[in-house]
């Protein structure tokens, strides 16, 4: 390999060119099995069928070869999978009828590979270009929590954007969500899915003011507490978290979705840790698994120095509009050789900036995820080229 094979001219800010070379690939092995000391589920992102014959607004074609595969990458590294959530481009291409089969296709796969995993349930089948009603939006949780169950998987409680849109104040939560999980055969995840992630959720739990929408979520939860598992948390706001996370009744997890601060929410506190249900553990699974087996065994120092260098990528990844990191991570599945172009559902390809995917090469390789440096130079290069670039 020649020194030409891993430098490639990368677009910098102000429209300059610099020549970039990336260090080797990280130390990053396979665990021997799931972190004992802390649940972490990794939300799987999906890969689009490239020969598909589709529209952006069309319903969505994947390839489920690649979608699988990626499963099985996150469950050899000791992950859960959280599948049909937001990562997989819920409510941005995917529609329901093709995560219908994602949920049955991937059910199976966990059953065959050993693997954990939730499935996401939502109202996402229902028109958004009509009023919902409350009584349609319990018959689309019904629907979709019976297939997940059906499937083998356990249910993660979605935010709804037509519960937001029809929900007249807390009470409407309350009972929406005491009935379904009173429906469940077993204890579900909820998901608090914040603005920054979902602009149509604003005002979820029935209050714009974060506190009281907490208070309602905490008293749900209080009322259900041998119905939920735990609950996801997504507002990139670390002190709520471990603010809310103390309220939880015993036995209730809290699952953080914090992609700026979840070394430091994972690694607790005095009074207690995060679990975790990331999507950047999609893109930066080998180096999470490696801090997680440091934190199993006690070795802080380990899993703070591992970590430490995936945040710069997971905030650039998630920064605003935070609701495009799927194509950050989409990205870097490419980098890495997990599927064979850079093509999403929906064409959320073009989401993000060429000096944008340009910086993620830059700090992907600072954490040593980019795991064959020669082949994500080529990749990079591919990506350039159709930009104008000659790298």
């Amino acid at each position: 390999m020649s020194a030409t094979d891993t430098v490639v001219r990368l677009p910098r800010a102000g429209g300059r060119l610099e020549d970039y070379s990336p260090g080797p690939a990280g130390a990053f092995e396979p665990p021997p099995g799931p972190p004992r000391s802390r649940v972490c589920f990794a939300a799987a992102h999906v890969v689009r069928d490239p020969l598909a014959d589709t529209d952006p607004a069309g319903p969505a074609a994947l390839d489920w070869d690649a979608t699988l595969a990626y499963r099985r990458h996150l469950w050899r590294y000791g992950f859960a999978v959280a599948e049909a959530m937001d990562t997989a481009q819920r409510g941005m291409g995917l529609d329901w009828a093709a995560t219908a089969e994602l949920i049955r296709r991937s059910a199976a796969e966990a059953r065959a590979a050993g693997g954990r995993i939730a499935c996401g349930a939502g109202t996402d089948q229902l028109p958004g270009d009509r009023e919902p009603t409350l009584d349609a939006v319990r018959v689309a949780y019904a629907t979709q929590c019976e297939l997940v169950e059906d499937a083998g998987s356990r249910v993660i409680l979605m935010a709804s954007r037509a519960l937001a849109r029809c929900a007249r104040g807390p009470d409407d939560y309350r009972r929406m969500y005491g009935e379904l999980l009173d429906q469940l055969r077993e204890p579900a995840i909820i998901h608090w899915l914040g603005e920054p992630f979902d602009p149509a959720l604003r005002g979820y739990w029935g209050a714009d003011d974060l506190d009281a929408a907490a208070d309602v979520l905490v008293s749900i939860v209080e009322e259900h507490a041998g119905r939920v598992d735990g609950v996801k948390v997504s507002l990139l706001d670390a002190e709520r978290e471990i603010a809310l996370r103390r309220r939880f009744p015993a036995g209730v997890r809290m699952y953080s979705g914090d992609d700026f601060d979840y070394p430091s929410l994972i690694r607790g506190d005095e009074h207690g840790h995060s679990d975790a249900l990331l999507g950047i553990f999609d893109a930066i699974a080998p180096a999470a698994a490696t801090a997680l087996t440091a934190l199993d065994a006690g070795d802080l120092d380990r899993y703070d120095a591992v970590l430490a260098p995936t945040v710069p990528l997971a905030r650039h990844i998630f920064s605003a509009p935070t609701y495009h990191y799927k194509t950050g991570i989409v990205f870097l599945a490419y980098l890495n050789g997990h599927q064979d172009h850079f093509l999403m559902v929906g064409g959320l390809e073009g989401a993000r900036s060429t000096i944008h995917l340009a910086e993620l090469f830059v700090r992907a390789d600072a954490a040593g995820l980019l795991h064959d440096p020669e082949l994500a130079v080529a990749r990079m290069r591919r990506v350039l080229a159709l930009a104008g670039i000659d790298a």
